[in-house]
């Protein structure tokens, strides 16, 4: 039987392919609300207005998150121009980050390079993987980063790696940990403390404190992250107790951002998004669980023992159950399980029989079997007669995927005895493309989401000096499509405490934007408001002047200037209105 990762021509033939719909698939949607747009308008404004220390939204400051996804997005822009793929590009780059330093690792350090193969196999293909690798946002860049700590760690600590070796991979580490800390706070470097403790508790191996390299690592990590701390405080001295205090402690204690959920939030989350892989995940987990101090662990440089595979049990299961009991609940808050959980089931797959990948096949194979039978009914799922044709228009493109992965299920179970590799690499490169193509037939409803349909009508009424309203709203990627800020109106959302220290940004109230509203119209300036239907309806009960633009059951788009042109009645049967 040949062994396909020993196949150079294979790989990289396979490598290519990947590379090929991954980067693609960064510019094939539209940048969907709420992080995608936050995100990428963050960075336009950093380019625009050259202020790299202080971040803003909308014009506002903005403190929730430290700068280092900004900063990326910001220099891309400046290489690249604006775009889609432009805004993705940081993201997708972590995520391909994250699976090149499983394949490594996982080669490395268990000096199996199928282990590596499987790894990286398993997680380009995991749903959850491929797709937060394609959305942008915080939790993929702080996960490429966490991935850097584990893996320089891993590697750091086995048997092989020279005294001089083991230095580099743990100053690696300790900079992989400060970079989390500049994606998205302390919890870059609370997480791995914690696992380390952990570890070191649970295996007694004390002597893996002597093998860190604490002093230089310290000074390397505050190297990376203390100049741009310093630099904020100073420029904004309220931002030390808002970003430390409001945005970790009461954060992680409080539902002060209402992201509750239940205990087992995150369960679905993981079993979905180990897709097409749960078939073999508690097996991987069982794996660490069963690693012994004698023939499977790793001598280290001192007298102590490295067991990898209980590090990596412990980052997944201490990550998981941490965000579990948390009050603050995202899906993305466990991506940094998925690498240490592809490298487990990696080692698995590589020991285990084709009864397993079989199993892996079936899981994957019956319920898409099932699913055909269901997807007639996925328009049901519309919440409003507009919405309906964007959920039929996704359809197709559920067959398309269930199919697909059908198909791979299908072929891991009848390769899965006289080939396993074909068997893993069938599972793995159907699961990816069933999930691309999910992602890319939900465009509609992505445009949707983001108002981008209206544009051309936008674009066609705005001139540089037209001031633009936000009523009862935020429209979060609008503003970076649009290039421009906007005023709010009454609704703060999450730029209250940036509005609390520049309060002439905004309006607190409709009153307020009403009177500003009439007194242009009367000086025959033109302003534009995009607001909330509910607030529209009143405020065409009190006789406000308004010309309709646009209208959907999310948004209403209006001009001061009803003479300009005739009223437009409502959008209908999903079809934009624009003058």
């Amino acid at each position: 039987m040949r062994e396909l990762h020993k196949s150079t021509a294979f790989v990289w033939t396979l490598v290519i392919l990947f590379l090929l719909v991954w980067l693609y698939m960064l510019g094939a949607r539209t940048l969907v609300p709420t992080d995608e747009g936050r995100y990428a308008e963050m960075a336009r404004e950093m380019v625009a207005t050259q202020d790299w220390i202080t971040t803003r939204l909308n014009g506002i400051k903005y403190f929730e998150k430290p700068p280092l996804q900004t900063w990326m997005n910001a220099v891309t822009f400046e290489l690249f121009g604006l775009g889609e793929w432009q805004a993705r590009l940081w993201t997708g780059l972590c995520g391909l980050l994250g699976i090149g330093l499983s394949v490594y690792t996982g080669s490395r350090v268990f000096n199996n390079g199928r282990i590596g193969f499987y790894a990286g196999l398993v997680l380009a293909s995991s749903f959850f993987w491929a797709g937060m690798g394609h959305i942008n946002t915080l939790d993929m860049g702080l996960t490429g980063m966490m991935t850097i700590a584990l893996c320089g760690l891993l590697m750091g600590q086995r048997d092989e790696a020279t005294r001089e070796s083991q230095r580099n991979w743990m100053l690696l580490c300790w900079a992989g940990m400060a970079l989390a800390v500049l994606s998205k706070g302390l919890i870059g470097i609370v997480l791995p403390g914690a696992v380390l403790v952990l570890y070191t508790v649970v295996l007694r191996d004390w002597a893996i404190w002597k093998r860190l390299h604490l002093v230089k690592g310290l000074i390397l990590f505050f190297a990376i992250t203390t100049p741009w701390f310093v630099l904020v405080s100073m420029k904004n001295p309220e931002f030390p107790q808002f970003f430390f205090i409001h945005e970790h402690f009461q954060r992680f204690t409080s539902k002060i951002h209402s992201r509750t959920g239940p205990w087992y939030y995150f369960i679905p989350i993981l079993l979905l998004g180990m897709v097409p892989w749960l078939g073999v995940m508690f097996q991987g987990l069982w794996s660490g669980v069963r690693e012994q101090r004698d023939g499977s662990s790793f001598n280290s440089l001192s007298s102590g023992r490295f067991q990898p595979k209980k590090m990596l049990l412990i980052w997944t299961v201490f990550i998981f159950v941490f965000f579990s009991i948390s009050d603050s609940k995202l899906p993305s808050y466990i991506l940094p399980i998925f690498p240490s959980l592809a490298i487990l089931i990696a080692c698995y797959l590589e020991r285990a029989d084709y009864k397993a990948v079989a199993w892996a096949g079936s899981l994957v194979a019956v319920p898409c079997a099932v699913a055909l039978a269901f997807i007639p009914r996925v328009p049901s799922l519309a919440k409003d007669a507009f919405s309906l044709p964007l959920v039929e228009a996704h359809v197709p493109w559920i067959y398309a995927a269930t199919i697909i992965a059908f198909v791979g299920g299908v072929a891991a179970i009848r390769l899965a005895r006289q080939h396993k590799d074909a068997a893993v690499v069938a599972l793995a490169a159907t699961g990816f493309l069933a999930g691309q193509l999910l992602m890319l037939g939900h465009d509609p409803q992505g445009r949707y989401s983001a108002g981008v349909d209206y544009l051309p009508a936008l674009q066609a009424e705005l001139k540089p000096e037209t001031p633009m309203y936000l009523v009862g709203r935020y429209e979060q990627a609008l503003p970076f499509y649009l290039q421009r800020t906007m005023t709010l109106v009454e609704h703060a959302d999450e730029m209250e405490f940036g509005l609390k220290q520049e309060p002439y940004l905004w309006m607190p109230t409709v009153d307020a934007f009403v009177a500003q509203w009439v007194a242009d119209k009367n000086a025959g300036k033109k302003d534009i408001a995009i607001m909330d239907p509910k607030i529209y309806q009143k405020l065409q009960e009190r006789g406000v002047p308004m010309r309709l633009i646009g209208q959907d059951p999310r948004r209403v788009i209006v001009a001061n200037d009803p003479g300009a042109a005739a009223t437009i009645p409502a959008a209908a049967d999903n079809k934009k209105t624009a003058p």
